[in-house]
């Protein structure tokens, strides 16, 4: 019964029950899985028109005082003083060993405020973490309580401005706050172009009152949103990415400017500069199943001899891609797309090949 008690609801719950949700938990939340349309329609109607998704487990933090962006490029492999106004920047906690904690989205709001969106299930140690390295900073750490909705798809930047939400001049990777506590950045999981805001419930009942009438817009549940953003080559934290996972294994090496590679004093920073010295022993690929069975989270690859090679972090069926998808790790010799392995799964060995990312094209808006 414990467990009961301690999960998280939505404060927007109420919309989810009489839009026929089903619910399942995630990261210690309740959460939509999926609609009465089912997985495979809401996916294609984000990738045709708007999908609109409740993302409140997600935190926003507010940091914000003279050296706020002393303090997020000492947490971050990042140059918090280089943003530039309302640009976004996708980074990372990384440990001492640089395994990554957790991955982040950091905003430039002001010369001295930035805001962090941080994953569910780390939201409290992020807090904490963060609490604890501004201790050395003049600067403070303050999570929000907002309402979080993604609007993504083709239709979702007319949507939004039929329903009166200012968007022109946003590009992709940038946010605002263009109402008073609320948070907008043109930036998502799914490959489309999209929109991520942060707001008070209020606001956001009145913000959806009016979009859902719109037959463009549909809710969109967490199944989905992993289809999505697994056949846009997107990772998840807990699966894709871990404590135990370093950027350059990971192939997002992209997100850390070349000098804080080699002169940085981010937490980790001698430590990703040991793995880069050496070479990541493995990489982060995407895998193609061969026929129509997915290969799912957990299994094991294996070599043309049986010897275990990698493993599967996230797989499914990518319903816009038309056949399996997956992402995983291999030996490094191995990442080549094109290289044939083998899946293990429950005892039978699913051919597949080590494949590009993404399965289907990004699509965001450049401006």
């Amino acid at each position: 019964m414990s467990g009961e008690s301690t999960t998280k609801r939505l404060p927007l719950e109420d919309l989810h029950i009489a839009a026929g949700a089903k619910f399942g938990p995630f990261a210690g939340w309740s959460m939509p899985l999926t609609y009465p349309a089912g997985v495979m329609k809401e996916h294609q109607h984000t990738r045709e028109h708007v999908g609109q998704f409740d993302i409140s487990h997600m935190k926003l933090i507010l940091v914000r005082g003279p050296q706020a962006a002393a303090l997020l490029s000492r947490a971050c492999p990042l140059d918090a003083q280089a943003l530039e106004q309302s640009q976004s920047k996708y980074t990372f906690f990384l440990n001492e060993a640089a395994g990554i904690d957790d991955d982040l989205i950091v905003t430039r709001l002001g010369p001295q405020r930035f805001m962090v969106v941080a994953n569910a299930g780390n939201a409290a140690a992020d807090i904490a973490h963060l609490q604890e390295v501004a201790k050395g900073f003049d600067a403070t750490v303050e999570p929000l309580e907002r309402v979080f909705l993604a609007i993504q798809g083709p239709e979702a930047a007319s949507a939004l401005a039929e329903a009166g939400v200012e968007i022109d001049g946003l590009s992709f990777m940038h946010g605002v706050e263009p109402r008073t506590d609320w948070f907008m950045s043109r930036s998502g999981y799914t490959g489309e172009d999209g929109f991520e805001i942060g707001l008070p419930e209020k606001d956001a009942r009145e913000l959806l009152a009016r979009l859902l009438p719109d037959g463009r817009v549909m809710w969109i549940g967490l199944a989905a949103r992993d289809s999505l953003r697994l056949e846009a080559g997107l990772c998840l934290h807990g699966q894709d990415l871990t404590p135990e996972t370093d950027p350059a294994s990971a192939g997002l090496m992209w997100a850390i400017p070349k000098e804080l590679r080699a002169s940085g004093s981010f937490i980790g920073a001698n430590a990703l500069r040991a793995v880069l010295d050496r070479g990541p022993a493995e990489k982060r690929v995407g895998l193609k199943p061969e026929g129509r069975q997915p290969a799912r989270a957990g299994a094991s690859l294996l070599d043309a001899d049986g010897n275990v090679v990698g493993r599967v972090t996230s797989g499914g069926f990518g319903p816009s891609a038309g056949h399996p998808v997956a992402m995983g790790y291999v030996s490094a010799a191995l990442a080549k797309p094109g290289t044939r392995l083998f899946a293990d799964v429950r005892g039978t060995k699913l051919p597949i090949d080590v494949a590009a990312l993404p399965f289907t094209p990004h699509r965001y808006h450049k401006g």
